[in-house]
This record gives structure tokens, sequence and C-alpha cells, in this order.
């Protein structure tokens, strides 16, 4: 018996020790280390462990896999090359690196993230072997997290000692573990705001400690406050910024408006969503003795009030733009100036940063002019009032689109403008086609909403020929403006919005997706390019499959962003462009007064590496407010689709996986998952050659672009997930 027990104490080695010791060294390769040192960082301090280690160490010196740099001390060689990159983390917990030093994605295991989070700037080695033909590497450093707070809902463990936080994000693989005087009180189940503050060695999660406290998780205030802060966008504005706000001089003086052309007298109006609140574009119009046209496009002189080097300014730049959510709006500037100083309402003189433009009627342009000016609106015309005159011919508003809710006949000089400048825009418009432009006019999702921002009803936006007119004249100050400092010479640093040319292995894919429609591209050229995706998107217009495909048309695009090297536009087809109409609601075209004026003033080229940095910034917080907007119209779709789970939905299928379907409703353009899990019919199998889910028994297909019958199974409102079954395919 004795002999038997004592076989079983036989020293225990440590697992994947070799390993181990290879990957704390590489990790800190700058660094040396001793056994003491390898011991403690692997938590272990016994005689048996220790030795385990030397030995470990004295094998792999011997091997040449590591170098003694002096008596007891060990440093990983490095015959490596390592690189830098963006993680991307998909599903189950594997991820991609993207690194300009490869040209495909670099495939990461889970077991070789070490730690690493989605959107991490990871160092990283790729191995010499690929798997399945793709680069696969491990990730050795984290240079830089890409963000440090996560929304979740916080679990309390054990006798309420400590609790861990759950992520919403599918991208977050791990709990948070925070102590219990870090949760702020939070009850068990409450959502909440957590920071990441350490993630230590041998610990399986990251500690964090709860900043704010959102509230009850599927409430309405909680789930839109977790929306923001999941993407570190504010929701309100500190107490110092509101009042610095309040107490700026908004007053119209004599002595501003003496620096200043005035243009108070010319006919000027304003075209807007019926439901805005600040109108930070205005249209003059008048007829010259010469016989043409003058235009003036007129921008609310933001840049007036919101000085640089105020804490307003610092405030403005770091949201960087206004975020639209469903049922509100995170303004970039307090209320004082977006809704009343800055916001060009009827019947008020404003100070505004004009391009003027005299225009035949071929819309050829005679003449520019940009400069402050002061201005004084005449009329607000909402889009469907303006869009009545255009299709009437008429000064007639009918009361079902007037924004007083009664018929009324409008000035007739007014109008005759919007005639003329709707005649003046199709010609421009026509032009752009003709140069190559892409004609995006994707479906908007919008809801009507009851008092307590309950989802009472879908509706889609669809733009129209007022808000096409609207656009052009836009368009063309933001072109004039750019094209006029770019031309000149010497060089001058500006803010350019530019849009490169769409990735060809996204083209390829889209050409594989529409051929499913029965749809054909054409990608020989750019000429050939742009004008069969405009072909394609008229053609699906009012189609089961229009919103697929203009969404995957949008993705095929490369994303604009903000830089001051210029390289064109490449969907509108201009060589020049920039954001100037908007300052209001985006910083960039606050810049782009500032810089106008500076060099109108005859100023000296400002710095490009501090206005690039800036531009890196704007792009950066556009991309997570458009994010925030997708996600608040997706929760507010769950939320709708709650009242009406006992109904049948027709819907379009919009992707197929191995592990489900996913379908859009047609009517309201809601999107969900059948799981094929629930799809009890058959045994399915994904075929990824015909984009289908096929029933072994059946031949039962269900392919993309397939129109189906569903039913709702499931709303999560904290996960943003909506489940269907599959009823079947129509008769």
């Amino acid at each position: 018996m004795s002999k038997k027990r004592k076989g079983k104490s036989k020293k225990k080695g440590i697992s994947n020790l070799t390993n181990t010791i290879l990957s704390i060294l590489k990790k800190e390769r700058n660094n040396s280390f001793n056994y003491k040192q390898i011991a403690a960082k692997l938590g272990v301090n016994d005689a048996s462990s220790r030795n385990q280690i030397i030995k470990t160490l004295a094998k792999l010196a011997t091997k040449q896999e590591i170098e003694q740099v002096e008596r007891g001390k060990f440093k990983a060689i490095v015959n490596t090359e390592y690189h830098i990159g963006t993680l991307d983390l998909a599903a189950k917990g594997n991820g991609y690196i993207i690194c300009d030093d490869f040209e495909e994605d670099v495939f990461i295991a889970s077991n070789n993230i070490n730690k690493a989070l989605h959107g991490d700037q990871v160092e990283f080695y790729a191995y010499k072997r690929k798997k399945r033909g793709k680069a696969e590497g491990e990730i050795t450093n984290i240079i830089k997290r890409a963000k440090s707070e996560y929304v979740g809902v916080i679990q309390m463990q054990k006798n309420n000692n400590y609790a861990f936080v759950v992520p919403d994000s599918n991208k977050m693989y791990k709990d948070i573990f925070v102590p219990i005087n870090k949760t702020l009180k939070a009850e068990d189940g409450d959502k909440v705001l957590v920071k990441l503050e350490d993630w230590p060695e041998k610990a399986d999660s990251p500690n964090g400690k709860v900043i704010q406290i959102l509230g009850k998780p599927g409430e309405h205030n909680t789930e839109i406050h977790a929306i923001l802060a999941e993407y570190g966008l504010p929701h309100e504005f500190p107490h110092e910024v509101e009042a610095f706000a309040n107490e700026i001089d908004t007053s119209i003086t004599e002595k501003e408006i003496a620096k200043r052309r005035d243009m108070r007298k010319d006919l000027t109006f304003t075209i807007d969503p019926k439901d805005a609140k600040d109108f930070d574009d205005a249209l003059s119009f008048t007829v010259l003795d010469n016989g043409l046209y003058e235009i003036g496009i007129h921008i609310a002189d933001v840049s007036h009030y919101l000085q640089e080097g105020t804490i307003l300014d610092d405030e403005a730049y770091e949201r960087a733009t206004s975020v639209y959510l469903v049922d509100r709006v995170v303004p970039m500037l307090p209320e004082v100036l977006s809704n009343n100083a800055c916001s060009l309402r009827p019947h008020e003189e404003k100070y505004t940063f004009s391009a003027v433009f005299q225009l035949d009627n071929k819309a050829e342009i005679k003449n520019e002019w940009f400069g402050r000016t002061v201005t004084y609106s005449d009329a607000r015309y909402a889009y469907e009032e303006a869009q009545a005159v255009i299709e009437s011919k008429t000064n007639t508003i009918p009361a079902e689109v007037s924004l007083t809710g009664k018929a009324y006949q409008t000035d007739q000089k007014l109008a005759d403008a919007i005639l003329k400048m709707d005649e003046l825009a199709k010609i421009m418009r026509g032009q752009r086609m003709t140069n190559g432009a892409i004609s995006f006019d994707k479906v908007e999702v919008k809801f009507n909403l009851d008092k307590d921002n309950n989802p009472a009803g879908v509706f889609f936006k669809t733009s129209k020929d007022a808000n096409k007119l609207i656009e052009e004249f836009m368009l063309l100050a933001n072109r004039k403006v750019s094209e006029f400092i770019g031309k000149q010479s010497p060089k001058k640093t500006f803010v350019y919005r530019v849009h490169d040319e769409p990735d060809e292995s996204k083209l390829a894919s889209l050409q594989n997706v529409v051929s499913r429609f029965g749809y054909k591209l054409n990608f020989k050229d750019r000429k050939s390019t742009t004008a069969s995706l405009n072909n394609l998107l008229k053609d699906v217009v009012g189609k089961k499959e229009q919103n697929l495909v203009d969404t995957l048309a949008i993705r095929s695009m490369s994303k604009a962003e903000y830089t001051t090297h210029n390289i064109g536009h490449y969907g509108l087809a201009f060589e020049y462009y920039s954001h100037f109409t908007s300052p209001i609601r985006r910083y960039p075209d606050v810049m782009a007064h500032r810089l106008l004026q500076q060099y109108l003033d005859g100023g000296k080229s400002a710095q490009e590496a501090v206005y690039e940095e800036k531009c890196k910034h704007s792009s950066s917080m556009e991309m997570l407010a458009t994010k925030a907007e997708r996600d608040s119209i997706k929760y507010m779709q769950i939320r709708f689709m709650e009242d009406h789970k006992d109904e049948e939905f027709h819907g379009v299928i919009t992707g197929v996986t191995d592990w489900g379907i996913y379908v859009e409703i047609i009517q309201n353009k809601c999107e969900g998952m059948v799981s094929v899990r629930d799809m009890k019919d058959d045994h399915y199998a994904f075929d990824q050659d015909l984009y289908a889910m096929v029933g072994r028994s059946s031949g039962m297909t269900y392919q993309l672009g397939d129109e189906v019958i569903v039913k709702v199974k499931n709303t999560d409102l904290v996960k943003k997930h909506l489940d269907f079954n599959m009823i079947g395919k129509p008769e």
C-alpha cells in the first residue's frame, strides 16, 4: 500500500512549460528574466516548479531558442519579423488582423489572441505555415487599446462580495470582474458602463470599475443611453460649457454688419425637414439685369461665435458631429447656438458665410464670390411644401403638406424662385451623372413615435425633387469652396472630403450577389462601372431586393473621410470636394469656414499636420455616430416587432450563413435571423456556392433573394436581436 501511495506523489510537471516560457520571453523580448521572475509570472513558488523552470531555461538556451545574456538571465532570440495591425474580432473568439504589410487579413485563432480586444492596435508575427491558404499568426503585444469602456449587465456573485459585468457587445468575449467596492452600488441586473482598469497576467477576466449606472435593461432611456455610452458619445453638455455658451453675445450689431456683405434685401428662404429645429443653410435668388441668376448659398456663420481656444470649441471638436438617434438629437453645439443664434429662422437677421454664384439658363457658372454676409430669411418651407410647388407649378400649398395644417398661397416670387432653381438643379444633377457620379437614393427607415417614444408605425423617407434641389446647391457650394482653395498656388492646407475608388474584390462580391437576382454589372473601366452601378440602383427601385442591393452597393464603395490630402471624390465624380454647408452639426465644416476666411484675408497656409490630426478625429467620430444611429434604428425596429409577435410577415432572404438565414421584412425593413436549429422540417445544410440552405431529404432550398414567410420567435432589446421562425415560402 505504502509503495502505491509513494508512486502517486510523483512530481507533477507544469503543463506546456516550454511554450509558456517562450511566450513570456517573446512578449517582453526587450527584457531579460531569471528563473525567479518566470516563477512569479507563473504564480508558482515551490522547489519542484522552480527546478523545472531552471531545467527548461537551460534546455532552451542549449537549443539556441533563447539566449543567456548574463549569468542566470535569459532573453528571447528574435529572428521573427513583427508587424503592427488592427484586430477585427469575429464570432467564436477568433479574429483577423488588418495590416498594410499583408494583402489579405491575417487569421488569429482564439488561443493566440493573448488578451487583445476588438479594434486594438496590436503587434503580431505571422507563421511560416498557412491555414486553408490564409496567413495565420499570433498576437505578441497590445500597443493601444481601442476602447476601455463597455456597456453590460452587472451580475452580483457569492454573497455580493464581487460582481461580473456581462458586456452587451458580442465583440467583447470576456465578462469583466468588478470588486464590490467598485460597483458604484449598482444592483444585480442593472445595465452599467464599466471601465477596464487592468488585466493581470494570471487572470482569466479583465478587472474593471463601474463608472455609470444606466438603468434597468429594456427600458427606453436605459437602452438609448447605453447606445451612446457603448460608443463613448455624450448625452448632455457639461455645466460649464452650457454656461459659457449662454454668456455669448448673439446680438446683430451695426459694427459687425459693416464688415460683411449685406444681403438682407435679397429674396431668401430655407427648405428643411418639417421637424427640423436647426436651419443651417438658406438660399437666395435674384434675377440680374443681364439675365443671369444670382444664387446665394448662405450657411450659418458658426465660426463667428465658436472661437478657437475656448471650452466651447474644445467640446465641439471632441464631439465633432451631432448624433441623430431615432428619438432625439445629441447636438454638437448647445441649444443657444444650434437652435437659436446660428439657426437661419424666418424673419430674423443672421450672420452667415456665403458662396454666391451667377448662373445662366444652362446652369453654367459665370461668376463666384465667397465671404461673410448678413442675411434675412423671408420664408421657411418644409420639403413637402416645396415639393408641392414643384409638382403643381403654382404658389398653392395644400393643407395636407402645410406646416400650419391649412392651405395657403405663398409669395409668387418665392414660388418662381423655387421653380427656376429646381430647373437649374436638374441640369446640374444631369451633368454630375454624365461625369460619372453614382446616384445613391437609399430608402431611410423612419418611425412615428407616440408621446412615450413607443414606435406607433414605420414609414420610409425617400428623396424627391425638393430634396434634390437643396442637395445640388449644397454640393455646388462644397465643390466650389474646395476648388477655390485647392487650385491656389502655392498650395494651401484645407480640409477635404475624399472618397477613393471602390475595392475590386468588393465589387466582385457585389456582382456575385446581384447576379442571383438577374442583374449584370460591367467593371471594365470607370465609366462602365459607374454606368452599370447607376442602372442597377435604378432597376431595383420598388423591388423586394432594393434595400439589400442598395446596402451592398454602398458597402462595395470605399468610405468617405476627411483629410488634408486631396484625391477627389469618386462617388460624386468631383476633383475637389469639402464639407462647408453644415457647421452647426459637423466640425469639419467649421474648420473649412475658418481656413477659407484666413485665406480670403491673405493669411499664410495653416499647419498641415495639425489639421490632418483633426481630420482623423472627425472621421473617427463620424464613424461612431453612424454606428450609434444604426443601433438606435435596430433597437426601435425590435421594439416595433414586439407588438407584432402573432403576425406572419413576407420577407426577403438577405444573408445565408452556416448558422442561419437572415430575413428582412419587406413592409418595414426589420431584419432578423432564422436559426438553422429551429428549422425542424428537415436537416438543412449550408451551401456556400449557392448562398443557400438546402434540406437533405426534401431538397427544399432557401436561397439569397428568395421571398419567404416568417413569424417573430423572440425579441431581445438588450442584445438587439430579432429571431424569426420560418413558416415557408409564399404559394
